[in-house]
């Protein structure tokens, strides 16, 4: 993803591009994520989860090939999005729903603490490399006239490590504890949205992050700041794409150790609107140390909201209903992950990235006053 934001802001210099590949993932993800929930439920989670590791390690190495080759524009780029949105339709239902069966029920939340804080600290590490080695290949690296190889350095790396997890997760042994679903239909495909629906303490957990992520999501103008607010290069950028995600694993950490037993409805709002305030940070900053300092923030209140969200969806989920009600989660989730790239690059076209970011966390901040008197269950 450091590749991606970097080369295509490149290759175009524009806002408005950075945001397209946002909303290139998010529409094959809105499109295919519930038949995808469906289908986890019925067929074993970790060859589901393998499925799409797979056609993201396409991904790379069709990248990687044309980065070396020149070929590769910003037409490239949107269509691989497209792929990686599907991708990613199979794999968050996959993995949200093979979690519950490794653990006893009363670890539930700690271990969603600690695998969180495990993956975040991935988050931590691969920005940071991915920018170092873009940095690194772009100086060393040469080859075709439009060739880029900093983004093959990357794109390589990342071909290697997808097929590595292939083979760990193909390793995972785990003995799956219900009955296969029965044959698609409309109503079997679209169960979990009624199962969250008709449950508002759910719908309040997860439609805040949407709004909350949707509005204060800066990640996708990363490559603006680091290159025109803050002067640096690609290795400044990994490490901004890094700083959310080493504050997550602080507090993961913490929660894998002690988790939140009491109010864990207010803790939520509160952590929400600690990032929107964090989001506004972010965006008056004009140093490195404390854009970084900002993003951090932003990425520890984020690790409340996944944690409680999570735990909430995987305690009140039956186990053959895991699959479907993870797939709407992974919408909901994709939907302020991808489609806020997407907004945050319309508004940055219209207000410039700074006004962008600036409204994004004012209207964070009143996404959780709306939703303490909508969601008063929560």
């Amino acid at each position: 993803m450091v590749a991606l934001g970097w080369q295509v802001y490149d290759i175009t210099a524009s806002a408005w591009a950075l945001g397209l590949v946002g909303l290139a993932q998010f529409l094959p993800a809105l499109l295919f994520t519930l038949p995808a929930g469906h289908l986890v439920d019925r067929h074993d989670r970790r060859w589901m989860l393998v499925g799409s590791l797979l056609l993201q390690a396409v991904v790379a190495s069709v990248l990687a090939t044309g980065s070396a080759g020149g070929w590769v524009d910003a037409r490239w780029i949107l269509a691989t999005s497209v792929l990686l949105g599907i991708a990613r339709a199979v794999q968050m239902p996959a993995l949200q729903a093979l979690t519950p069966s490794l653990v006893p029920a009363v670890l539930l939340p700690r271990a969603v603490a600690a695998s969180s804080s495990v993956m975040q600290g991935a988050i931590v590490i691969g920005p940071a490399l991915g920018g170092a080695i873009y940095a690194w290949a772009s100086v060393a690296g040469s080859g075709h006239l439009g060739a880029s190889p900093g983004a093959v350095g990357v794109y390589g790396v990342s071909l290697l490590m997808l097929l590595l997890s292939m083979v760990a997760v193909a390793l995972l042994r785990y003995r799956a504890r219900f009955e296969r679903t029965a044959a698609a239909s409309w109503d079997s495909v679209t169960a979990g949205l009624r199962f969250i629906w008709q449950r508002p303490v759910l719908l309040g957990a997860i439609s805040l992050d949407l709004f909350a992520v949707l509005l204060g999501g800066a990640t996708a103008l990363l490559p603006i700041f680091a290159r025109d607010i803050l002067h640096a290069g690609p290795d400044a950028l990994g490490l901004l794409r890094a700083a959310p995600a080493a504050g997550a694993v602080i507090v993961g950490v913490v929660l894998a150790q002690r988790g939140i037993h009491r109010h864990a409805g207010v803790w939520l709002l509160g952590a929400v609107a600690v990032f929107g305030a964090a989001t506004i940070g972010f965006g008056l900053a004009r140093t490195i140390p404390l854009a970084f300092a900002f993003l951090a923030i932003s990425g520890a209140a984020d690790m409340f909201s996944v944690v409680i969200r999570q735990s909430l969806v995987q305690l009140e989920t039956p186990e053959d209903m895991r699959g479907r009600v993870g797939a709407v989660n992974s919408v909901f989730i994709g939907a302020s992950n991808q489609l806020g790239e997407f907004e945050s690059g319309a508004t940055a076209a219209w207000l410039g990235p700074v006004g962008s970011v600036l409204l994004g966390g004012i209207g964070t901040m009143g996404v959780v006053l709306a939703w303490w008197r909508l969601f008063p269950a929560l």
